[in-house]
């Protein structure tokens, strides 16, 4: 995946199929949206074009078939998609995004616990 790029939601609901089972055919993944979704197939694999060129997936030829697979992991796109956020929103600060989250969000106390753990965790490091 480039520096640069970005995945769009649509796409991201593509790569959840994918991320979920892979290597996939498009029918797979076609499939795989039915339920959540009213796209055609056309529209799938428009989005599967997208993602081979902007390099989170590839394919591999199997006979007459396209299997799908991943490049990049769900991991890897959440990060790139949390700075993104975090620049965009909050111009890079992260205490600001954290005191909004916390203010407006009710947190149970194990939540809470959760949390503190983490930040302990992060300052020893």
């Amino acid at each position: 995946m480039k520096k640069g790029t970005q995945i769009s939601d649509t796409e991201w609901t593509v790569m959840k199929v994918i991320w979920k089972d892979s290597p996939i055919t498009a029918n797979e993944v076609i499939e795989g949206l039915e339920e959540s979704t009213d796209w055609s197939d056309r529209t799938i694999r428009t989005l599967l074009n997208r993602l081979v060129k902007k390099k989170v997936i590839s394919y591999k030829k199997d006979g007459r078939r396209y299997l799908y697979y991943p490049i990049v992991t769900e991991n890897e796109c959440i990060k790139k998609e949390n700075k993104s956020f975090l620049n965009r929103v909050y111009s890079g600060a992260v205490t600001l995004m954290f005191a909004k989250f916390l203010e407006e969000e009710s947190l149970s106390d194990k939540e809470i616990e959760e949390l503190k753990e983490i930040l302990d965790k992060k300052k020893k490091r």
